[in-house]
């Protein structure tokens, strides 16, 4: 994914820091004691930076679901699947990475670029494509963050009975929504410099402990839902397990449009690209984010699913299978934190996009403003969260009918588009790379395989089944559940 440059090439390629925001790097000379720390620990805009809030928003309670997706797939469709959407997810952040070059360029000819304005997603397709793409752009991405991170608290509140299932699910619901207001402080992606760092920590535990303990582990104690018997005293041996694969076409795309939900960038692609000083190298950087995420979600789903078989297809949260000891308790504690933070990182752009709404994004004085705007959005979130509790289903439903959409047929769409007329392919910054004979040929093709793809699969077959599991469970349990397939696993 290489690019060019020109006389104007270096548009979209640098930020300066904001010197009137005190969570930024100041311009003065010299630094406090406070201002040392926050440089080092929270204004981050390098590559690295960029980095770990990638992986930080694209891998945490979906990494605890993949095994889940296995059981419904089989192995083979399982690893191939999250290969596929991988290297899609990558290709569609190279689309919108080439529009933001453009838009940015714009910008700078036209002198009308702010430094504390941050830069979405429906301004570039506003700005490059016109009216009716910006609401597009708009409509899908703000409903399909505001989804994400709704499936984070509900996580939460999922992931945490494990270890203390004296409080139900939706009551740990209520405790974890009311810590998240505390993410309406945090002003730009630039500043999950340190919670990313750890945050990236804390989900590769989890994902090598669910891979180390599915090898080593000879039985688990799992409940079946058929069986009176106590689930203490209910085994299931190595030797018996098995791997059914896909039972019904429902169960086989269910699991698909879940792992199409996992890769993508969870439509927080500008707002990370637009808080780095060389935005324009972030198609390298979400390269090599997917890349390590590979290491953690093929091996962890691919042990669990190889060691505890069709038992998965009866939780949708990995740790539930696992016995409690003191290494499972540690990757609960770590996944919530992640969870948390990731919730953060889901949330800011549309507390962005809220801002400019109501008129106070570009308000310097008054940060206190800013942040309590953000408020109604937590609410909502919080409302969701507790009215449908579907930890598992809920995922491919996103998946089917907002990701796909949003982070992988749009921008695909968007940059053929834009790229229709001869003079915009030659006025482009971001040319065709030397791996694709420097050709436009092979681009639209690879745009309109991947927009034919997750269309129909995705969206098509990948709908259809996810609606009808979703529609299951909601007959099963009902809206606002007091605590979902707390019976199906205890321990």
């Amino acid at each position: 994914m290489s690019s060019t440059s020109n006389a104007s090439g270096s548009a979209g390629n640098q930020r300066n820091s904001d010197p009137e925001n005190p969570l930024l790097l100041p311009s003065r000379k010299g630094f406090s004691a406070r201002d040392e720390i926050a440089r080092v620990f929270f204004r981050g805009g390098s590559s690295f930076d960029a980095w770990l809030t990638a992986c930080t928003a694209q891998v945490a309670q979906v990494l605890l679901t993949l095994p889940y997706s296995f059981a419904q797939m089989g192995m083979v469709p399982g690893i191939l699947f999250q290969l596929v959407y991988g290297l899609l997810g990558c290709w569609s952040c190279y689309m919108t990475t080439s529009l933001y070059a453009d838009y940015v360029r714009i910008l700078d000819r036209q002198n009308s670029r702010r430094d504390d304005h941050i830069i979405q997603w429906y301004e570039v397709l506003g700005g490059l494509l016109g009216k009716g793409w910006k609401m597009a752009g708009l409509a899908s991405n703000c409903i399909l963050l505001l989804c994400t991170a709704t499936i984070q608290l509900i996580a939460c509140g999922s992931t945490v009975w494990y270890i203390n299932d004296s409080f139900e699910k939706r009551t740990w619901t209520y405790i974890f929504g009311a810590g998240c207001f505390l993410t309406v402080f945090v002003p730009t992606a630039r500043n999950y410099r340190l919670w990313a760092f750890v945050g990236i920590f804390m989900t590769t535990y989890t994902a090598w402990f669910m891979t180390i303990s599915a090898v080593i582990h000879g039985k688990v104690s799992v409940q079946s839902s058929s069986s009176s018997l106590p689930s203490s005293v209910i085994d299931l041996q190595v030797e018996n397990v098995e791997h059914s694969g896909a039972k019904s076409s429902v169960q086989y795309f269910t699991g698909g449009t879940n792992i199409l939900y996992a890769f993508g960038g969870h439509a927080v692609t500008l707002e990370i690209m637009d808080a780095m000083h060389k935005p324009r190298s972030f198609k390298i950087v979400y390269l090599c984010a997917v890349l390590y995420i590979f290491t953690l979600t093929i091996p962890s789903a691919a042990s669990v699913y190889w060691r505890f078989g069709d038992a998965m297809l009866h939780n949708p949260n990995a740790l539930a299978v696992f016995p409690r000891t003191r290494f499972r308790d540690a990757a609960v504690v770590l996944m919530l934190a992640h969870q948390f933070i990731e919730f953060g990182v889901l949330a800011l752009p549309i507390f962005v996009m809220w801002e400019k709404l109501l008129g106070v994004h570009h308000s310097k004085k008054h940060y206190i403003v800013k942040s309590l705007s953000r408020i109604p959005i937590v609410l909502v979130i919080w409302f969701i969260a507790i009215m449908i509790p579907f930890f598992g289903p809920i995922n491919s439903v996103v998946g089917a009918l907002l990701a796909s959409v949003a982070v992988y047929i749009l921008p695909c769409v968007a940059f053929m588009y834009a790229r229709q007329a001869p003079e915009s392919r030659k006025g482009a910054l971001e040319q065709p790379p030397c791996w694709l004979l420097r050709s436009w040929v092979p681009m639209y093709c690879i745009n309109l395989g991947s927009v034919l793809w997750v269309a129909i699969v995705g969206v098509g077959f990948g709908g259809w089944a996810s609606v009808s599991n979703l529609m299951e469970k909601i007959s099963s349990f009902g809206f606002f559940a007091r605590c979902y397939q707390c019976n199906s696993t205890r321990h």
